[in-house]
């Protein structure tokens, strides 16, 4: 890629999500519109703009038969488009409210980032087989349950910061250290259970991962700045911060991550040739795995990068102790 592109957006050589979310340092001047033309739309997106994969990369044809795999790949991508929507239409209060250019220019291509997610996400139901024509119904009937019991509860909380009460700063940490540092080590886990079975799959997943460093490490950003300009916000914050931690040990998620996962280990035992030795984390063979292990170390992963954030902002990581899940 061309040497105007960020390291951290450029294919080849960002980090994976936990190490850049833990690791980078950005601000939203550092991410503004122009960096979104030149380093994301010219350099993650580059010849993955429609689909969120490149066209050598390919969904093998077993994905395309029925089975557990695919009903498990089905269920979790259309999930995640739904969750990516609720995610995008959220996002236009962030816009508007706003307190200066850089926030509400950062926050306009996060829209996109969100939108074009989900976008990614059904377009590749319709590359497993799904009708294209009633695909944005169906993935409304199947996760309608999700919606109701997970989706909206979130969506209800937000809303009642960044609509009601117009509070910036709080809608950035509910967006990013609640919901998003809950979301992220989900999508690490999709990227590394998908790459050795499906190309397709695993370049968006990868392409996904790469955005949220950006809003994670930005929205962190954000928040620290806040704080240092602002001392007498830090009780507020941790108190939408608790708040948050405390929706997520009361939403239902793992109802509906278990089993996905139960479906993937079914399918994984079908595809074991196509896995063979391959490591999901250092040390430990994908298929040596169980559906509570990945998911055990998804939370692993979240602990870990929520103490990463809270320390960079200053903040103590016990204000997310309540958190549990949100995958």
């Amino acid at each position: 890629m061309s040497d105007s592109v960020a390291p951290e957006a450029d294919w080849d050589k960002a980090p994976g999500l936990l190490d850049g979310a833990k690791e980078l340092t950005l601000g939203p001047r550092d991410c503004d519109l122009a960096y979104w033309f030149t380093s994301v739309a010219q350099g993650t997106l580059r010849d993955r703009g429609a689909t969120g994969h490149h066209a050598d990369a390919l969904v093998p044809d077993f994905l395309k038969e029925p089975g557990p795999l695919r009903e498990a790949l089905i269920q979790e991508f259309g999930f995640r488009a739904l969750a990516e929507e609720f995610a995008t239409r959220i996002l236009g209060r962030y816009v508007t409210i706003a307190p200066g250019i850089p926030e509400m220019e950062f926050y306009a291509t996060q829209l996109i980032d969100e939108a074009r997610h989900a976008r990614v996400f059904r377009q590749h139901l319709v590359e497993l087989g799904q009708p294209a024509g009633t695909l944005v119904e169906d993935v409304a009937d199947m996760a309608a349950d999700y919606r109701r019991r997970v989706l909206e509860p979130v969506l209800e909380f937000t809303e009642e910061i960044v609509g009601a009460q117009a509070d910036f700063a709080g809608g950035v940490a509910v967006f990013a250290i609640v919901i998003e540092g809950v979301l992220a080590p989900a999508a690490e886990l999709s990227e590394r259970k998908w790459t050795p079975l499906s190309p397709a799959t695993g370049e968006i997943s990868r392409g996904t991962a790469i955005d949220e460093i950006r809003h994670l490490t930005v929205a962190s950003t954000i928040l620290r700045d806040h704080v240092a300009a602002h001392p007498e916000y830090r009780p507020r914050l941790l108190e939408i911060l608790r708040a948050g931690a405390q929706l997520w040990q009361e939403v239902p998620d793992r109802e509906f991550v278990l089993p996905r996962e139960e479906l993937f280990q079914k399918g994984m035992a079908e595809h074991a040739d196509k896995i063979g030795d391959y490591e999901i984390w250092p040390g430990v063979r994908m298929l040596d795995t169980t559906a509570e292990q990945r998911y055990d170390m998804a939370e692993q992963w979240t602990d870990e990068m929520a103490e990463a954030r809270m320390a960079y902002m200053g903040l103590p990581v016990d204000a997310l102790s309540a958190q549990e899940s949100g995958r």
